[in-house]
């Protein structure tokens, strides 16, 4: 799993460098983003634009680090394609994630927290 990481006014921007977020790559994925998090990153934009399909696997991984949080900070999503958003609204993970149309969106919506 490639992730390109920035800091930008307290908030971590996460981008998501592969093309698929699967059961092969979502451990990964949990893993690297756990640690950041114990490291003390609390928000954090996931920028999902360069992922084109994300299965159950890699749903469960964004859903277990909104966990590790356990309510203590933020995790939010931005540009994410058509067919991975159709995958959010079918199991109503938009509910659960705040989503933005734009990566700067939802890196703005976190940040100087």
């Amino acid at each position: 799993m490639n992730l390109e990481q920035q800091i930008s006014s307290g908030a971590l921007r996460l981008k998501v460098l592969d093309k698929r977020m699967d059961a092969r790559s979502a451990p990964e994925f949990k893993e690297k983003v756990g640690a950041l998090i114990k490291a003390g990153n609390r928000f954090i934009a996931v920028d999902l634009s360069e992922v084109e399909f994300i299965d159950s696997a890699g749903l469960g991984a964004l859903v277990s680090v909104l966990k590790l949080l356990g309510g203590q900070g933020e995790i939010v999503i931005g540009g994410v394609r058509d067919t991975v958003a159709s995958l959010f609204r079918l199991t109503r993970l938009d509910k659960v994630f705040q989503m933005y149309p734009d990566p700067a969106m939802a890196l703005s919506a976190v940040s100087g927290r």
